[in-house]
């Protein structure tokens, strides 16, 4: 029998969330300091991570990779590209792939929780309705299949975008309930 995983929706900053094993930034092509997530994340951390991640850049719309947390209170980020919206080709595939990449390897580092802002949803212009079915389906499928992620958290900046999400994931959960 497969362990089942908790998947939880809450307002907040990714950057402050003491109870994840690790948390997903929405990085940029060279992994530095940005704004939105990329800023709260590389700010709260300090300089030692965009040190560390200097050696992983670039990456790729969809690729995710690894790094130790510095100064979060977490043990690893984990950093994906998000596809632009309207650019990167084809956009619900790359966004897929990026959750599909950082549960991949949160398993692969046995990490029993993580936690994702909404990728590509700030600069990168992905529509949030479009965004939330993405991030959604995808973990939702990709989960049974854990061995070590208990627990997935979506951590969102505003309460419309907690409210989509928790609708959202409502309503996926009831249609895969026989």
């Amino acid at each position: 029998m497969t362990p089942t995983v908790e998947i939880e929706c809450r307002q907040g900053d990714i950057a402050h969330q003491p109870d994840m094993d690790a948390v997903v930034n929405a990085a940029n092509a060279q992994l530095m300091p940005g704004g939105g997530v990329a800023g709260a994340l590389h700010q709260a951390a300090g300089p030692s991570l965009a040190e560390e991640c200097h050696r992983l850049a670039p990456i790729r719309p969809g690729q995710a990779v690894i790094t130790g947390a510095h100064g979060l209170p977490n043990r690893h980020v984990i950093h994906c590209l998000g596809p632009v919206y309207g650019r990167d080709e084809p956009s619900d595939m790359l966004l897929a792939t990026c959750y599909r990449e950082a549960i991949a390897l949160a398993e692969g580092h046995g990490l029993a929780s993580l936690a994702f802002p909404a990728l590509s949803t700030g600069a990168f212009c992905y529509p949030m309705n479009e965004a939330t079915r993405v991030a959604l389906t995808t973990v939702l499928t990709e989960v049974p299949h854990c061995r070590h992620l208990r627990r997935v958290r979506f951590v969102l900046h505003d309460a419309a975008s907690l409210t989509l999400y928790r609708q959202t994931l409502t309503l996926l959960e009831n249609a895969a309930s026989p």
